[in-house]
């Protein structure tokens, strides 16, 4: 019989704590999120033309992310403080948006996963991106973030079904 799912930041006392990962085994941790920021074509096409007021919106997004990824620790409560070997930020245009999609990857050899940098890592991305651009369109839209697949540790591996990644469109 399978194990129960259970919250593993909630004590049995029902409060919130970090979880003890110091007897976890360690082992090569990958995990890729992904997100869209639609917008007006005329916008996309203002920020693939480097006609952006605030400058070159996808280097910006690109390196905001990475930062971010970084920074998970400090910005989500009970998050461990990881030591990253590698963070990539993907920015494409989709013209069926219109807008950009953005997919991040992170990567460590440690106790405890990535999921939650990944998916930062793309959501300070997409905010970025509307910051930038948010003088052009307000009306921007950020969606579709979600985990597409993560990689090591106890649980193994996770890869998103195709059908939930059409429902995120």
């Amino acid at each position: 019989m399978a194990e129960e799912a259970r919250l593993t930041h909630i004590s049995a006392s029902g409060e919130a704590h970090m979880v003890d990962v110091a007897d976890k085994a360690e082992t090569v941790r990958v995990a890729t999120a992904a997100g869209y920021v639609r917008m007006r074509p005329e916008t996309l096409a203002l920020i693939r033309d480097g006609n952006a007021k605030k400058g070159d919106v996808i280097g910006t997004a690109r390196l905001a992310g990475i930062m971010a990824a970084k920074q998970t620790a400090n910005l989500i409560p009970l998050c461990h403080p990881l030591m990253l070997s590698k963070v990539s930020v993907e920015i494409t245009e989709d013209a069926t948006l219109p807008g950009l999609r953005v997919q991040a990857t992170v990567k460590l050899t440690g106790k405890t996963g990535v999921e939650m940098e990944a998916l930062t890592a793309v959501s300070v991305a997409c905010l970025t991106i509307y910051d930038m651009a948010k003088a052009a369109d307000k009306g921007m839209e950020i969606g579709g973030i979600a985990l597409l697949a993560k990689s090591g540790g106890k649980s193994g591996d996770w890869t998103r079904s195709q059908a939930e990644n059409k429902a995120d469109t």
